[in-house]
């Protein structure tokens, strides 16, 4: 077992680069220790936000925790959130977008395999609007994301196989082995051309 310090910091950088909340379970599995473990640690580690006014906190519910903002900074970080939310979407998030209404329902994962960078924020301001919606599977994959139907209403659409060019590029050989395989291939960029291209025509 990692001393205590080697093993807070591993599961604080496993709730954060998550994004999502993780099964104590599936976080006893990855680092090789029991659940009792994993449950000590995260108390510590949430002792140690609170005496040091971290801007962090670790959250739980059930059998599950996340990695969440302090509540005192609430407010501050709200205007950050609602001027997102107000926005536009960025051309990040159309992209993203894409992804999901071309090749959901699909893991964060395999979203960032397509698009080589980290898309937790941007599945988190998607949920938000009400665009996209997640729901947990039975495996260690943790969630599968797919479209909402505010998303097709928002478009006039009454299926995502009335979306522009759907039939191709759901279907795409070269996004599907990439997505099979679960990591970053060095042709990603030129493989997830095709579904960026899409994003413009996502209007909303």
């Amino acid at each position: 077992m990692p001393t205590l310090n080697k093993l807070k910091s591993i599961l604080e950088s496993l709730l954060f680069v998550s994004g999502e909340p993780l099964k104590l379970t599936k976080i006893a599995k990855i680092c090789n220790i029991s659940k009792i473990e994993v449950i000590s640690g995260i108390d510590d580690l949430n002792k140690d936000y609170q005496r040091e006014e971290r801007g962090f906190a670790i959250i739980s519910k059930d059998d599950s925790v996340q990695l969440a903002i302090n509540p005192k900074n609430t407010e501050t970080v709200s205007q950050l959130v609602s001027g997102e939310l107000g926005s536009e979407p960025t051309k990040s998030a159309l992209e993203v977008l894409s992804i999901i209404a071309y090749r959901g329902p699909i893991t964060r994962v395999q979203i960032e395999a397509i698009r080589g960078v980290n898309c937790s924020y941007v599945l988190r301001t998607l949920l938000i609007k009400g665009l996209i919606e997640r729901k947990e599977t039975s495996d260690i994959r943790g969630f599968l994301y797919e479209i909402s139907f505010d998303f097709l209403k928002s478009l006039g659409l009454t299926s995502v196989k009335a979306l522009p060019d759907w039939e191709e590029l759901s279907k795409n050989e070269k996004l599907e082995e990439l997505i099979g395989d679960e990591k970053i291939e060095s042709e990603s960029e030129e493989q997830s051309a095709d579904l960026n291209e899409a994003a413009p025509k996502i209007k909303l």
